[in-house]
């Protein structure tokens, strides 16, 4: 029992492992450019000089931000296992700093080099995806407040709401769809799905009110993309490189899988550190691409970041218009007005009393951040060629050291919560990125948290300790309002929600620096009892197993004879073949994936896996023939007392282990 919910656990360890926070994806069949010369490139009247960003004293020395720099990334390249890094940072509308670390290609020795190696940048892409939209609609052509559906003439968003999921929710991410992992890459160029043809097949479903709550998903993302192709009238690429990279002189920046020709030999190879070594991953082929597809250099990313901070303009190019750029990076939405939020695909990060905007990106072999920091006039650009959280140690390290709090706030009085008022707020909590539609559901319980009490009136929070990856996070918070509790260590803020009876439904932002929601899970759905479950169905199976074939198998060869109460043999051997069926289930599907290598999931579902997921409608059928023989034994009392009620416990497990199934979307073709 204990092994077998070990390796159910690993594989639930390994699915989400290959699809780690963002893996996301696209694509169009586009050939190479060049293109003619950009409608956006218009020249503009020379600006006068940036005002100097107030910052504490070093930020403007580049010799000592280097050796600061240095210090940290070398470290961490170290540390983490990280073949290559890069960085660059603009201030005052100008590059101040940018270099590369280590390898970009370990193999052939062949170093990072910030003006010319290409790095994969995940969903940072989603930036110039908005971008784009946001130049539509200046031009009239897009209208923010429509319903999204508007503009669909191929397929319609499904929703089961009243509310009609707009297209500014779009890059809020609270338009209501959630995220999904299979079948979002191909592993060829040729087998890539342009996406008119993907969306209407894998765009997830609609599942919370639009507007309500925030739930990540680059499909939305890959929505909002395939609109602007859509309105724009030419593919999703050639807009991109038209209007956004050209009049940007981002030169070594692509959204094509893989980089054009001139491109290609320098982008850095991704790679996973594994028994010592760092082994190159696949290049993914990514059926989203406006969510996740482009590629760039850290210089390159550094113009883009100048254009926003300088509200559209770089150089004598202009991308967006001034008030333009001011309503992108504009809060407009937060679960509590303490916490960070998002703007139209910027998300906030509050930290040393500083409003920070940005994204970061994770792809299988990569990682990126971008910071934006507006009222400094600087930006923070972070890629590597493996996956880490480099940038977060960063951008704390770079925060204490060039803009600490040099003024404790004010301490917050804390709220008198009674131990009854607290209990409201403990459970289990689940991360509400997870993919709901599709047999990937396993991945949730890896998103889990708990909400305990802890002394003093206060609430501890903590995760699983069942094959959780990493450190364990522990967490005190403080009541200071109803509502709304601080946490201790820091000045960061954690919110609840109710539902429509006013029983606690949410955790907002209980973890990370970023939006974020966690909803509550009933008792049934935590991991613990639902393990419980599988364990005991397993058990009753391998029982069966035993009872029938191993068992007349004995008799035969001892030759009893059969009495009287060895009646119905037909009811053994459907219990029997039910058992072993799903017995074959259990270990088939997670070995077959094992073998197989979990993260290719990303291409579809093999084969092996296809014929499984056959095996439970198979026994769910069988089943209701159990529950018919188990009537019958029990009406005509055949066998003897022990033997009706062991097949009533197989019974039992059989119709049991059938919403088992369902719950984790293993019942029928679910991906």
């Amino acid at each position: 029992m204990y092994n077998l919910r070990k390796l159910i656990c690993w594989v639930m360890v390994g699915i989400l492992f290959f699809s780690l926070p963002a893996l996301p994806g696209w694509t169009q069949d586009t050939p190479n450019f060049p293109l003619s010369e950009p409608q956006q490139q218009q020249p503009i009247t020379p600006e006068p000089p940036v005002q100097p960003s107030p910052t504490a004293p070093g930020l403007n020395e580049p010799q000592e931000f280097e050796a600061f720099v240095d210090k940290i990334i070398n470290e961490e390249l170290s540390k983490s296992h990280i073949p290559g890094a890069v960085i660059s940072v603009v201030k005052d509308g100008k590059l101040f700093f940018a270099k590369g670390y280590g390898y970009a290609n370990v193999e052939k020795k062949i170093p990072v080099v910030a003006d010319k190696t290409l790095f994969r940048l995940a969903s940072i892409s989603k930036l110039f995806t908005a971008t784009a939209a946001m130049q539509l609609y200046e031009r009239g052509k897009l209208d923010l407040d429509a319903p999204v559906n508007n503009y669909l003439t191929d397929f319609q968003l499904e929703n089961p709401y009243p509310e009609p999921a707009k297209v500014a929710q779009l890059m809020t991410h609270t338009d209501g769809t959630t995220k999904r992992r299979i079948s979002i890459a191909a592993r060829t160029e040729a087998e890539m799905i342009p996406l008119v043809d993907y969306l209407p097949k894998y765009m997830p479903p609609i599942v919370w009110p639009p507007g309500k709550i925030y739930s990540y998903s680059s499909h939305s993302t890959a929505l909002l993309g395939y609109l602007v192709e859509k309105i724009s009238g030419i593919p999703f690429i050639e807009y991109i490189d038209k209007n956004i990279f050209q009049p940007l002189s981002m030169r070594r920046s692509t959204f094509l899988q893989p980089p054009p020709p001139a491109l290609v030999n320098d982008l850095a190879v991704g790679y996973q550190y594994q028994n010592g070594n760092f082994k190159p991953v696949p290049y993914l082929y990514l059926n989203i691409a406006p969510a996740a597809a482009m590629s760039a250099t850290a210089t390159d990313m550094a113009r883009f970041m100048i254009a926003h901070l300088l509200l559209g303009r770089y150089e004598n190019s202009r991308i967006l218009e001034e008030d333009t750029v001011r309503l992108m990076h504009e809060q407009h939405f937060t679960h509590h007005p303490k916490l960070p939020g998002t703007g139209y695909s910027f998300r906030e990060r509050l930290e040393n009393n500083i409003r920070m905007i940005g994204h970061v990106g994770s792809l299988r072999g990569y990682s990126s951040s971008l910071t934006l920091m507006p009222e400094q006039n600087i930006g923070i650009f972070i890629a590597t060629n493996s996956f880490s959280g480099v940038h977060g140690e960063f951008l704390t390290k770079f925060l204490d050291r060039y803009f600490p709090i040099t003024e404790k706030p004010a301490p917050v009085k804390p709220l008198t919560l009674t131990d009854a008022q607290l209990e409201r707020f403990t459970g289990t909590y689940r991360d509400l990125e997870y993919p709901r539609h599709t047999f990937a559901k396993v991945t949730a319980p890896f998103e889990h948290i708990n909400i305990n009490k802890g002394d003093n009136g206060t609430l501890v929070i903590s995760t699983p300790g069942l094959f959780f990856l990493g450190n364990a996070p522990k967490l005190r918070l403080v009541p200071v309002e109803p509502m709304l509790f601080k946490r201790v260590d820091d000045d960061a803020y954690t919110a609840f929600g109710e539902d429509s009876t006013g029983n606690i439904a949410f955790a907002f932002n209980p973890l990370w620096p970023k939006i974020g929601a966690f909803e509550r899970v009933p008792w049934y759905e935590t991991i613990w009892v639902l393990l419980g479950i599988v364990g005991f169905c397993a058990i009753v199976f391998v029982s069966a197993v035993i009872v029938y074939p191993i068992r007349p198998l004995i008799r035969r060869l001892r030759r009893k004879r059969i009495t009287s109460q060895q009646q119905l043999n037909n009811a053994w051997v459907v219990a029997g073949l039910v058992s072993i069926l799903n017995l074959v289930f259990l270990i088939g599907l997670p070995l077959s994936l094992w073998i197989i290598g979990l993260w290719k999931l990303v291409y579809g579902v093999p084969s092996i896996v296809v014929a499984l997921l056959c095996l439970p409608l198979i026994t769910t059928i069988l089943s209701l023939g159990l529950l018919m023989f188990t009537v019958l034994a029990w009406f005509k009392n055949y066998w003897s007392l022990s033997r009706r009620i062991h097949y009533s416990l197989i019974t039992l497990a059989a119709l049991i282990f059938i919403p088992w199934l369902a719950y984790w979307n293993l019942l029928g073709f679910k991906f």
